[in-house]
């Protein structure tokens, strides 16, 4: 009688899985409270390795995300969504990272042109509903068809942009990428953000210049009015302006029960119980 082959180690890796919850972070992200983002995304790259990445959109917050690993860790992948609909500034941005900042972006697209989706599904944009379906299927599932690859997602969300995100957590489990979503700059204020932006000499979309505090697809994006609050712009056309398109998971829910599997002995240094790390 032959044995059969050895397990692979993902194999091995999928037989040790653990649960991690929202509410196994909280002390965790009560102690990450004091620690700045330099130091937060050295700790992501030494506990996830190389199955660690970060998205930027190529707004403010996400242009100085990227020069920030362009300072301390130019090998992180970042991701990169082209919905196939984005201005032409956005993509302009993005090829500016890549050139001067020497980054290895990696860009997402969805399976289907825009002319393609409409002809099979109508004009999704016009419609709250629709609006849902049209970032799922041109934002958020081009992340999902790389997500196994990744245990955790570094993002630039801040809790200074208000609205859901005035309580975005530094750590957050996201479901549906099955990852740990890693927030270095929630605590980073607007007067912070501008002055590293000024000092740094950050390479920033050229529209935020242009009446455009976010942006986002060039279907849905318009220019905000100094009295107007800054997601104003986004899907006006729909409102109220509280719509957050999908992609990050704490925009649309703080359940403390939600939970990711990850690797045993990845949950166990995440929270620290076997660790050769500090910070």
């Amino acid at each position: 009688m032959t044995n059969g082959p050895l397990p692979t180690q993902f194999q091995i890796d999928q037989l040790l899985m653990a649960r991690l919850t929202q509410a196994d972070l909280a002390d965790l992200n009560s102690t990450f409270e004091q620690r700045t983002p330099d130091e937060l995304i050295r700790w992501a790259k030494s506990t996830f390795g190389d199955r660690v990445a970060a998205i930027s959109a190529m707004q403010r917050s996400g242009n100085i995300l990227c020069h920030m690993l362009h300072r301390i860790l130019p090998e992180m992948k970042v991701l990169f969504v082209d919905t196939g609909v984005l201005f032409e500034e956005t993509l302009e941005t993005r090829d500016r990272m890549i050139k001067e900042y020497g980054l290895d972006v990696v860009t997402l697209s969805p399976k289907q042109t825009m002319a393609e989706q409409t002809a099979e599904l109508g004009i999704l944009y016009l419609s709250v509903d629709g609006q849902k379906q049209c970032c799922d299927l041109r934002k958020t599932q081009p992340l999902l068809e790389v997500a196994g690859e990744y245990d955790a997602l570094l993002g630039s969300l801040r809790r200074s942009d208000g609205g859901n995100r005035a309580a975005c957590p530094i750590l957050a489990v996201d479901p549906a990428t099955n990852t740990v979503r890693v927030n270095p700059m929630v605590n980073i204020s607007d007067d912070e953000l501008n002055a590293y932006e000024k000092e740094n000499n950050v390479i920033i979309h050229p529209l935020h210049a242009q009446g455009f505090p976010t942006i986002g697809c060039n279907r849905c994006t318009t220019p905000v009015m100094p009295e107007e609050p800054k997601r104003a712009g986004r899907w006006r056309h729909l409102g109220p302006w509280s719509v957050y398109c999908g992609i990050n998971p704490t925009d649309l829910s703080a359940d403390t029960a939600t939970a990711i599997d990850l690797p045993q002995d990845l949950v166990d240094r995440i929270l620290g119980r076997e660790t050769d790390f500090m910070i």
